[in-house]
């Protein structure tokens, strides 16, 4: 006897490729790219200006910003610390988050000291450009390279003579310290922390010798 209900097959869902939202410029755009190279997880770039009168990075992140990474089912991951947690997930090639939950904290916090160089810096910069020169505060200016500076103090103290900021091979602590520094060569060149702290100059120059870094490179100002 037959039945009057028919069986369709299972179908997997037909799932889009994941696209990061991002410039070439922007150290946090670069930090998770980074991430994803190390995973060995490919990913679309989408080129975005936040600054365009004709942006549409609102109608992906609400909050203007980039990375905003597009997964692969269409949901929309922000922002860089968020999207590198999450890539760092995606495969098991390269572990760069410790999954101890103490060791995890470490690298977050190295992250958090990286990303606290990038905040200042880009403030720093946005106020320089972007203000009409007699609307610009020096006050404001120097609070934030202020922070800069102390950051790369403690930087350098916390790496010392060590291979790595954290363990015995690369972390998200180094790739984000990678991407702070490579930014201050970038958009602040005057900063001579290359001779004053030659443990991070020495973590730099390693870094640079990686292919993701090498493919990362922001272009010439």
């Amino acid at each position: 006897m037959r039945s009057g209900v028919q069986q369709t097959p299972n179908r997997m869902a037909i799932l889009d490729p994941m696209k990061l939202i991002g410039s070439l410029t922007s150290p946090y755009v670069r930090k998770v790219r980074i991430v994803f190279n190390e995973k060995k997880v490919d990913v679309d770039l989408e080129l975005e200006n936040v600054w365009a009168a004709d942006t549409k990075i609102a109608s992906t992140n609400p909050l203007g910003k980039v990375p905003c990474l597009i997964a692969d089912d269409g949901e929309a991951i922000y922002d860089s610390r968020v999207i590198a947690e999450y890539a760092d997930g995606l495969s098991p090639v390269s572990k760069l988050i410790p999954a101890d939950n103490r060791e995890r904290a470490a690298v977050k916090t190295w992250e958090a000291l990286a990303d606290g160089i990038m905040d200042a810096g880009i403030l720093a910069r946005l106020e320089r450009t972007l203000r009409p020169a007699e609307q610009q505060s020096q006050t404001w200016y120097d609070r934030q390279m202020g922070k800069i500076d102390t950051a790369l103090r403690q930087m350098s103290e916390q790496l010392g003579e060590n291979a790595w900021c954290h363990g015995n091979q690369i972390t998200l602590a180094d790739i984000a310290v990678g991407c702070a520094i490579g930014y201050l060569l970038f958009r602040f060149p005057e900063i001579k922390w290359q001779t004053q702290y030659l443990n991070l100059d020495r973590l730099h120059q390693k870094l640079l010798q990686r292919p993701s870094f090498i493919e990362t490179e922001p272009p010439a100002a």
